[in-house]
């Protein structure tokens, strides 16, 4: 189990959760900061193992659960990498794209997981590369990377090049380059496509561009980009997923496909399309 903190009307729900988990004959590893976050709140039939590197659960885990929002899941990245544990999101978030159990489902959707009655999505994930290693060994994300100004009262141009052909350059607050599961986060937001999980692409979003004719676009997943940024500031702020850093400019960045992808598992009978019609309402009618 993974999260970061609970509310108090979150309680019993998860209560409940451990409760069912530990009726199972079965270990349970707690990620250890969230332990000490609610143990003063939960209890527990018997003592959690506890972990809080990915190389603790690696090989030893059949899944991980991340209690929480969309952010939350975000952050079990960098835990499971490239091992092939699948997450399953409950969500005690607002919207919840990514977790998509909700916490009034967490039981039903567990008698589902131990009846192997699921289904697995793979989901790209991108990696930057920069000389200097900025992220570590957790260079890639499952959302997306941004970069954006660190002043208000100014713009970044932003020269970038697909596959070493030229492109454009982004005269604007900031950059994004989104995976298919990030589409539905901050790039569309700034008015980017929406791109269903398979589609094995990665869309340009420009954060608030100063040329009203320029406008997001669709590459296949295998291209490599490139981007230059300049800016009449020193700096500015690169992002994967919810990984900021601060750094000088100017720097070059380069941005591919992750050598390996995130699962991410889904009950049976629910679907990317059921998901953005019930979260974003369409098809809702509100003449009434």
């Amino acid at each position: 189990l993974f999260g970061k903190t609970i509310s108090a009307n979150d309680v019993p729900y998860l209560q409940e959760f451990i409760d069912r988990l530990g009726s199972l004959n079965g270990l349970v590893y707690l990620y250890e900061p969230f332990f000490n976050a609610i143990r003063e709140k939960v209890r527990f039939s018997r003592q959690p193992l506890m972990f809080t590197t990915q190389q603790e659960i690696r090989g030893r885990v059949e899944y991980l659960f991340s209690i929480g929002g969309d952010g939350t899941l975000l952050d079990t990245i960098t835990l499971v990498g490239d091992s092939g544990i699948p997450v399953i999101g409950i969500n005690m978030g607002k919207l919840g794209f990514l977790s998509g159990i909700s916490k009034e489902e967490i039981l039903p959707a567990l008698d589902e997981i131990i009846g192997k009655r699921y289904s697995i999505d793979e989901r790209t994930l991108l990696r930057l590369e920069t000389t200097e290693k900025l992220f570590g060994e957790f260079n890639y994300a499952l959302n997306d990377f941004t970069i954006y100004k660190s002043s208000p009262n100014s713009l970044l141009a932003i020269k970038t090049f697909v596959n070493d052909e030229f492109l454009n350059t982004y005269w604007a607050d900031g950059l994004i380059v989104a995976t298919p599961t990030g589409s539905t986060a901050y790039s569309m937001s700034c008015t980017g496509p929406i791109l269903s999980p398979d589609s094995e692409n990665f869309v340009i979003t420009p954060i608030a561009s100063h040329n009203l004719t320029v406008r997001p676009i669709v590459i296949p997943d295998t291209c490599i980009i490139r981007i230059m940024v300049e800016s009449r500031n020193i700096e500015c702020y690169i992002g994967l997923d919810s990984r900021i850093l601060k750094l000088d400019v100017p720097m070059e960045l380069v941005i591919k496909k992750e050598d390996f992808k995130i699962h991410l598992l889904r009950m049976t009978g629910r679907n990317f399309f059921e998901t953005i019609r019930a979260k974003l309402k369409w098809g809702l009618d509100i003449r009434n």
